[in-house]
């Protein structure tokens, strides 16, 4: 990515080292945390969940020290991307008068303490609506890329526009209205509501990937290509194949890989969030 001239955003955190972790909380108000650990590691959340944080590493013990050069460029790489993120969403927003808050980006090892309740690296990267903050253990992030065959600049870039993508939709109102509808819905139904989010989620980081790209060509010769890959490795389908042989569609909350690429392409071909409503047609 050509990150050079973007400017660093001084909405990240970084509490690498700092300890916290345990078991992540799941549902109430706003919505629920986004669970990428479903996605990249083929397993149910309520399962990992179940398991509290067995097997992960101890807090700050995970990645390179905070003050290392690895772990300052890492810092300085998020920073740059989110700073990007919020040229986009901050003039969309103005445009349409509504309000926008920035969200933060924090990063941390091992565990973390959040308003959704503290998670451990192994939850994945995932946004809380509680506090407005999006949460990526880098080294954790890093050993997921390699995982799913998704490795470069771009992919881990798509994976924070994905969760910006959900902090929009908290601002929308979207997360919202989908909780209520989940209440008392079927799992099965409620489900299928979680899928329109996060193909939505993966819509808008398309269109942020186009509109950055436009303004300040950003993107490099291959890099869409890390995205769709990445996207592509993180479907449900080829998840739940990869970890237990078989597919079960009616556990499916994140969409199929075929889903994942195509929503993730509608917002990056288009460069209209109008074509990015997961929740106006029969079949997302």
């Amino acid at each position: 990515m050509r990150l050079d001239d973007s400017r660093e955003s001084e909405n990240v955190e970084d509490r690498r080292g700092m300890g916290g972790g345990g078991r992540a909380a799941i549902g109430g108000g706003a919505g629920v945390i986004v669970i990428l650990i479903a996605l990249l590691l083929g397993v149910d959340p309520s399962a990992l969940l179940q398991g509290g944080d067995a097997g992960a590493p101890p807090a700050g013990q995970s990645g390179a020290p905070p003050s290392s050069p690895q772990a300052q460029a890492e810092r300085q790489f998020v920073a740059r991307v989110l700073g990007e993120l919020e040229d986009v969403w901050r003039p969309i927003f103005q445009q349409s008068n509504r309000p926008y808050q920035d969200p933060v980006l924090v990063l941390f090892s091992g565990g973390v303490q959040t308003a959704c309740g503290n998670a451990s690296s192994q939850v994945g990267p995932f946004y809380c609506p509680r506090d407005q903050k999006l949460y990526i253990d880098p080294d954790f992030l890093a050993r997921l890329q390699r995982q799913i065959g998704a490795p470069g600049p771009f992919a881990a870039a798509y994976v924070i526009a994905h969760e910006v993508g959900h902090h929009v939709q908290n601002r929308l109102g979207i997360l919202d209205r989908v909780d209520q509808e989940r209440r008392g819905a079927s799992e099965a139904a409620s489900n299928a509501l979680q899928v329109r989010v996060e193909l939505q989620a993966d819509c808008f980081a398309g269109f942020w990937a186009r509109r950055a790209n436009e303004a300040r060509n950003i993107m490099e010769r291959g890099e869409l290509e890390q995205a769709i890959a990445a996207a592509n490795g993180v479907g449900d389908d080829t998840l739940q194949r990869q970890a237990q042989g078989q597919v079960v569609p009616e556990r499916f909350t994140h969409g199929t890989s075929a889903q994942r690429v195509r929503w993730f392409r509608r917002g990056f071909d288009t460069g209209e969030l109008r074509s990015c409503d997961t929740f106006a047609t029969d079949r997302p």
